[in-house]
């Protein structure tokens, strides 16, 4: 598959939006659970297509959401500070890249420690890890 750089600043700006707090370890744990849907194999896959059409697809990633305060600065009518816009384009470049394993053992999903209830899906799903304010899973209903 080729990636644009149009992939990279996307991934980089999905991680701004979805894991900024985080450290460079949980923003790559952030990044595998997009690339694990990018490389799902199939054919017109329901995540979307491409690192761009993964993180963009609607109601997907919360910071890609109109609503959303952050799509502000993803969508650049905002700046997001040169320093983080930096830093999460060095995870989502290693990752893209893949100069580092996934700590994620395959998950497509995770949700923010920071939410008051688990989505319903984590039910009956497989936890693969828990890294600093996120919890990862794979196998999802």
């Amino acid at each position: 598959m080729t990636v644009t750089e149009q992939d990279r600043d996307i991934l980089a700006r999905t991680l701004w939006g979805e894991a900024r707090g985080e450290t460079p370890a949980g923003q790559v744990a952030v990044a595998w659970t997009i690339r694990n849907r990018v490389l799902d194999g199939k054919a017109n896959s329901w995540w979307g297509e491409g690192y761009a059409g993964v993180c963009q697809k609607p109601y997907q990633f919360s910071c890609w959401n109109k609503g959303d305060p952050n799509f502000a600065y993803l969508s650049g009518a905002k700046p997001i500070p040169a320093r983080e816009l930096s830093q999460a384009r060095v995870a989502a470049d290693q990752v893209i890249d893949g100069k580092v394993p996934d700590p994620t053992g395959g998950a497509t999903h995770y949700y923010a420690l920071s939410m008051r209830t688990p989505p319903a899906w984590a039910a009956e799903a497989k936890k693969t890890l828990q890294l600093g304010g996120h919890v990862f899973f794979r196998d999802v209903p």
